[in-house]
């Protein structure tokens, strides 16, 4: 997993400066426009952006969509075609931006972390919106298209958006986001629940302890891209803008309960997987107490028996002395000091049997 995943300009470098970044991965560009109003809707796969021209300054709702690897020249373009800060441009660019809310003059800007669960890999893909009266403009450079369902509910009309303005169309697209969430969080989940089955199993293996610590750190990058969009909606809440009314602000507010129910799984979850940690240290605690008693009572049985062993193989047998060992001498010594080790063990586990200690 990547522990920094920032692209940034060299230190130093003016501010707003748009420099492509080389090192992403990314499709080539698709740019979607779907105009729309109650009654009808358009969608076009277009090739410039001057090829927008002609819906701005309607009463319909203009959104672009550009998908995939946009260069410095594409976004310089798009800056002067619809008057749009340089700073905002370059945080658009530069993917990995921490989720924020910017208002500009009649224009808001805004960046989102959509989480996804892919490949038993978690990332987070940068969505970047600006919004302003009749038309938003969003970018995905990285990743699928995600706003497959919302354009089906535009072209089939479900829902109350065809009758709504721009912002109610910006709603659908942080809760879209948001949302994406849920199925990524499902996975992690569905990670703990297999680990936890594999610790009640007695499973200790190292394994085992690697995928803790690797859902723990994708908890922890969760929670870091996640946290910040209760500020987005907050400030979106908070602020009096006109453009947004007040009658989105309640679905809004939905969007904020969705980002306060993910984080609270994610508190659930690191608690979880604290506690299988701490499981399986116990679980090889115990097992190794376990070895270790093993060991002991083996060892406990023995130490009599070396004795006796150890006393009788010293063969001071000389006939003259009073002192030699007669049982040397003995017809059946070596039946009866085998017999009596056979007495001293079964002694001494009826003993370790009636102190629970087998």
């Amino acid at each position: 997993m990547t522990y920094f995943d920032k692209t940034y300009h060299p230190p130093g470098t003016p501010p707003g400066t748009l420099i492509s970044n080389e090192n992403i991965q990314a499709a080539a560009l698709e740019i979607k426009l779907i105009d729309y109003s109650s009654n009808t809707i358009d969608e076009h796969q277009i090739s410039s952006i001057q090829d927008c021209k002609p819906y701005l300054h309607t009463d319909t709702v203009t959104w672009v969509h550009l998908q995939g690897g946009i260069d410095s020249e594409t976004i310089k373009e798009l800056g002067d075609f619809f008057d749009l800060h340089s700073l905002a441009l370059e945080d658009v660019l530069n993917k990995g931006q921490r989720p924020k809310i910017d208002a500009f003059d009649n224009l808001l800007f805004v960046i989102m972390s959509m989480p996804l669960k892919m490949e038993g890999l978690l990332k987070f893909e940068q969505v970047s919106i600006f919004f302003a009266d009749g038309i938003i403009l969003s970018f995905c450079m990285e990743g699928d298209y995600p706003f497959h369902e919302l354009r089906k509910r535009l072209h089939k009309k479900i829902g109350r958006i065809r009758n709504q303005k721009a912002d109610y169309l910006l709603y659908c697209l942080l809760d879209t986001l948001i949302d994406q969430g849920y199925p990524a969080l499902e996975k992690i989940g569905e990670q703990l629940e297999f680990i936890e089955e594999e610790l009640l199993n007695s499973n200790t293996n190292q394994t085992i302890l690697a995928d803790i610590h690797k859902t723990r750190r994708e908890l922890v990058l969760f929670r870091r891209n996640i946290w910040p969009h209760r500020e987005v909606l907050n400030e979106l809440l908070r602020d009096e803008s006109q453009l947004i009314q007040k009658d989105t602000n309640i679905y809004l507010r939905d969007c904020y309960d969705h980002t306060v129910q993910l984080l609270d799984i994610l508190d659930h979850y690191k608690e979880l997987s604290a506690s299988l940690i701490d499981v399986h240290h116990s679980t090889v605690s115990n097992r190794l107490n376990e070895i270790m008693r093993i060991l002991t009572m083996i060892s406990t049985i023995f130490i009599p028996l070396t004795f006796i062993a150890g006393l009788y193989g010293m063969n001071f047998s000389n006939p003259q002395s009073p002192w030699a060992m007669p049982e040397l001498h003995w017809y059946f010594g070596y039946p009866l000091v085998i017999a009596t080790m056979l007495i001293i063990v079964v002694s001494m586990l009826l003993f370790f049997k009636r102190k629970n200690w087998l």
